[in-house]
C-alpha cells in the first residue's frame, strides 16, 4: 500500500516496510501502511522547499484562499464517506466521526477565507524613510498529529499552514492515520500544487524524528504527550527552529454551590466521556464545594451509569480504547484507583455482544479523590473522571491550579463577579464559563501554560504562529 505523498506522487516507503493498522473494535488487523523513515522525509522536505520555489509559492494569498476553500467544499461533498473512514480507525461512535468530518471542513473554510486577510503595517520613522512590517511564511512547516483526532487536527494545523503560504509535511500517528491519507487526496483534487503537501506515514521514533530533526523544516507543530513534546523540542532547537506544542492537560470543572446544576449535569459527563476520554481538553477532574457536593455528585452518578459504549455502528456514548497500550495505560489507572480504596461512585456499561479483542473501558466515576492521588494529577487519557471537594473560592482555586497542566478549565456558578475572578486565577489556556468546550471552536485561540504547551492553534492567532515578521525599511530621499 502507497500511504506516502511526496510531490503530489502516492509512493511507499523507500526501503518497503509497512505497519499493521489494527481496529479498537476487535483487535485485529484491518490495513497496512506504509513505513516511512528518515529517507522518505528528506524527500518530503526538499518536495515541499521545490514547491515553495514553484508553483505554490508563486501564488497570492487569494488563489491561496480559493484552493482551500475547495477543499473544504470537497470534505462536506465526501462528509460521509470520511466518517466512516474515521470511525473504522479511531472506533467512536458514527455521530461523532460525522461531526469530526464538519470540523475538518470548517477549518479548510476558515482560513481558506482568511488567507488574503493578514494585512502588514507601516511604522512613522525618521524623515525620507518608509518602513513596512509584513507577514511571511515560515518556509517547510513539519506537523505531527495524533491518533485521536486525526482529521480534525490535520485541519487544525495545516490549513493555517497553507493559507498563510508555507509548505508542509505531516507525519499523522500510525495508530490512525486512513482519514489523513484520503484528505490527502481531495486536497490534490482541490488544486494543491504537488509538493505543498506531503504526508509521511510511519512511526514516531522514526519518521517523526527525522522530521523534527531535519535541518530543512522552518517549523515544527506537534500534539501528544509532555514526554515526547520535549523531545520535539529539542530536536528543533538544534537547529534554531520555533516549534509549537500543545501537550495534554488535566483540566478541572469547578462547580460551585450556586450553579445551574441541571445545565452542568450533561455538559460535565459529555466532557470527560466524548471520544471514550481520548481528548487533551477532556474534562478529567470534577471540582465540587461541599455543600451541594452529595447531591450533585449523585446527579452525576445517575448519569454516569446510563452511558453506553460500544462499536461505531451501534452510535452510542463512546467507543473503545485506540489500541491495548493505551487500554492498559487506562486499566493502570483504575486498578491503582481501587487498589489503594478510593471509592467507585459509578460506571457505564458496555453494550452486549462488543466483538471479542476490542479495547472497550466503561466510563469511571471516582471520588473523593484524594488530593495527592494519581488520579488527581496525572493524565488517564480515557473516560476516568475523578471527583474532589472543596472549601470556597480560595480552596478552589489552589485545587484547580494543583497539577502541571493548564489547557482547559470550566467555571459553574451564577456569581458573575466569581465567574471573572476564578476565571483569571486559573491557569489555563482557556476557560468556560456555564458552558464546555463551545462546539469545538474553530475561531477560538486554543493552547495551553505549563505543561501543557506553548504556542496557539486555531483563530487569527493561528496565521500569526504559522507566519513570521519581516521589517522593510526603504530610503527614498
Amino acid at each position: 500500500m502507497k500511504t506516502i505523498l511526496i510531490g503530489g506522487t502516492w509512493v511507499g516507503a523507500a526501503d518497503g516496510c509497512r505497519i499493521d493498522v489494527t481496529d479498537p473494535c476487535t483487535g485485529a488487523v484491518f490495513t497496512q501502511i506504509s513505513r516511512g523513515g528518515a529517507e522518505d522525509v528528506d524527500l518530503a522536505v526538499k518536495a515541499a522547499r521545490s514547491a515553495l520555489d514553484g508553483a505554490w509559492g508563486s501564488l497570492t494569498a487569494t488563489e491561496r484562499g480559493r484552493i482551500l476553500q475547495r477543499l473544504g467544499q470537497l470534505i462536506l461533498e465526501n462528509g460521509e464517506e470520511l466518517a466512516r473512514i474515521e470511525a473504522r480507525d479511531t472506533g467512536k461512535p458514527m455521530t461523532a466521526a460525522r461531526m469530526d468530518a464538519k470540523a475538518v471542513a470548517r477549518y479548510f473554510e476558515f482560513y481558506g477565507g482568511a488567507a488574503d486577510k493578514v494585512h502588514g503595517q507601516t511604522i512613522p520613522y525618521l524623515d525620507g524613510y518608509n518602513v513596512s512590517v509584513v507577514r511571511i511564511p515560515h518556509g517547510v512547516t513539519a506537523h505531527i498529529i495524533p491518533w485521536n483526532y486525526p482529521a480534525q487536527m490535520m485541519g487544525r494545523t495545516l490549513a493555517p499552514a497553507l493559507a498563510m503560504g508555507n509548505a508542509a509535511v505531516l507525519k499523522p500517528s500510525e495508530d490512525a492515520c486512513q482519514s489523513a491519507i484520503r484528505l490527502g487526496e481531495l486536497a490534490m483534487e482541490a488544486g494543491l500544487p504537488p509538493g505543498a503537501l506531503n504526508i509521511v506515514t510511519g512511526y514516531g521514533a522514526e519518521a517523526g524524528a527525522a522530521l523534527t530533526s531535519h535541518p530543512g523544516i522552518n517549523f515544527a507543530t506537534f500534539t501528544g504527550s509532555p514526554e515526547v513534546g520535549a523531545l520535539v523540542q529539542r530536536a528543533t532547537a538544534d537547529n534554531h527552529v520555533h516549534c509549537a506544542l500543545e501537550l495534554g492537560g488535566k483540566s478541572p470543572q469547578i462547580v460551585f454551590d450556586d450553579a445551574d446544576l441541571d445545565k452542568a449535569v450533561p455538559i460535565i459527563v459529555k466532557a470527560i466521556v466524548l471520544n471514550a476520554g481520548q481528548t487533551c481538553s477532556a474534562g478529567s477532574r470534577l471540582l465540587v464545594q461541599q455543600g451541594i457536593y452529595d447531591r450533585f455528585v449523585g446527579r452525576v452518578a445517575e448519569s454516569f451509569a446510563a452511558v453506553k459504549v460500544g462499536t461505531p455502528e451501534m452510535d452510542l456514548d463512546c467507543g473503545p480504547i485506540i489500541n491495548e497500550r493505551q487500554y492498559r495505560r487506562v486499566k493502570a489507572f483504575v486498578d491503582e484507583a481501587l487498589a489503594t480504596g478510593v471509592p467507585l461512585i459509578a460506571k457505564g456499561e458496555l453494550a452486549p455482544e462488543l466483538p471479542p479483542g476490542g479495547f472497550f473501558a466503561p466510563p469511571m466515576l471516582f471520588g473523593p479523590v484524594p488530593r495527592d492521588h494519581s488520579l488527581a494529577s496525572r493524565e488517564v487519557f480515557g473516560p476516568v473522571l475523578s471527583v474532589m471537594p472543596f472549601a470556597n473560592e480560595e480552596d478552589a482555586v489552589g485545587l484547580a491550579n494543583a497539577t502541571e497542566y493548564g489547557l482547559v478549565a470550566g467555571v459553574w456558578t451564577e456569581n458573575g463577579s466569581r465567574q471573572m475572578r476564578v476565571s483569571h486565577r486559573i491557569q489555563s489556556g482557556q476557560v468556560f464559563i456555564n458552558c464546555y468546550g463551545a462546539g469545538g471552536g474553530v475561531e477560538l485561540p486554543f493552547g495551553g501554560v505549563k505543561k501543557s504547551g506553548h504556542g496557539r492553534e486555531k483563530g487569527m492567532v493561528a496565521l500569526d504562529e504559522m507566519s513570521t515578521i519581516k521589517t522593510i525599511v526603504q530610503h527614498y530621499k
